[in-house]
């Protein structure tokens, strides 16, 4: 059975989701999908107390507290703005993807908090979020959403940033490689989809080797020693990697491996602009806590936020993750 796939998109009205919003259009998504388009609003005044009945009303129609508080602020201007928005943002979509099945959908609170719930109740098998909002505060805020949003959904993540202009012209890739799981599915996600023809995927192994201390100096076997254990570690990198090279090879992409010495959060992000990508693929691990979540967490954040470019996280849950 052809199973479609499912995309959650944060909306704030900002110039920056709209170019979220064109971008989906370079991201080698399928034909037929469908999509939610989820703005949230904040409410930081209360709105003005109901009426008993009205409150009677409302209960009866909640099955949760967090239900009733929805139906509460629902009539408030912030709301109706919000509607606005998340109908125009699917419009857009539309316009871009006709065959995809899209829907409005709006909500009140925390914006990371309301993605993250809705992804957990709907597993979207990717969530597309700008990287800032509207104002200098929206920037803030938007871009700690993003980064909420990114390293505590179980889904996989885009933030996205588009182009003045999108077109159909061959699209650049770069896949993060460090011979983790996460890294191999990034790079099978990549494969899987339909790119415009003359597309090309750079596969960059970014090495942080192992540097020789200055016994290495006094003692050269030491020296030996760690280059051999770093020319092994490469090799075993890109023997894990080669059954997705010829994946995406199968999919008339244009290949190329690059192995790069150093910090991979600069690597990544600088060889990226350099090339002129238009987004850069890395994975991401599920984590069983809090704590390993910041920590593996880590490369895969600092790249969304430094890139010029869109970046796509590919998530592949493990078993007793942590719901956030």
């Amino acid at each position: 059975m052809n199973i479609k796939m499912k995309v959650l998109i944060g909306y704030d009205g900002s110039g920056c989701a709209d170019a979220a919003l064109d971008d989906l259009q370079r991201a080698g998504l399928p034909r037929e999908a469908e999509a939610v388009v989820l703005s949230v609003t904040e409410v930081w005044l209360p709105p003005p107390p109901p009426s008993s009945y009205e409150i009677v009303e409302a209960a009866q129609a909640a099955e949760s507290p967090y239900d009733l508080q929805q139906i509460y602020e629902s009539g408030t201007p912030a709301m109706e703005e919000a509607r606005s928005l998340a109908a125009r943002a699917a419009e857009r979509l539309r316009n871009n993807f006709p065959e995809w099945s899209v829907r409005a959908e709006t909500s009140c609170g925390s914006p990371a908090r309301e993605l993250i719930r809705n992804a957990d109740e709907w597993s979207p098998d990717l969530i597309v979020v700008g990287s800032h909002g509207r104002t200098a505060l929206g920037r803030f805020v938007m871009g700690s959403v993003s980064q909420k949003v990114l390293t505590e959904s179980r889904s996989s993540v885009r933030i996205a940033r588009g182009r003045v202009e999108v077109d159909d012209s061959p699209v650049r890739i770069v896949i993060g490689v460090d011979g983790s799981p996460g890294a191999e599915a990034a790079a099978r996600a990549v494969a899987a989809r339909p790119w415009p023809s003359g597309s090309e995927a750079r596969v960059i192994i970014v090495d942080d080797p192992l540097m020789p201390t200055a016994i290495g100096h006094i003692i050269p076997p030491v020296a030996r020693w760690v280059e051999e254990s770093n020319k092994a570690d490469r090799a075993w990198v890109q023997k894990i990697i080669a059954p997705a090279i010829e994946q995406l090879r199968a999919n008339k992409l244009i290949v190329s491996i690059d192995i790069k010495e150093g910090d991979p959060k600069r690597v990544l992000v600088e060889e990226a602009e350099r090339w002129g990508a238009d987004c850069i693929f890395v994975g991401s691990s599920g984590f069983s806590n809090r704590f390993e979540r910041f920590l593996l967490g880590s490369v895969s954040a600092a790249v969304a936020a430094r890139a010029h470019c869109s970046v796509e996280v590919v998530r592949i849950a493990r078993e007793g993750e942590e719901s956030s």
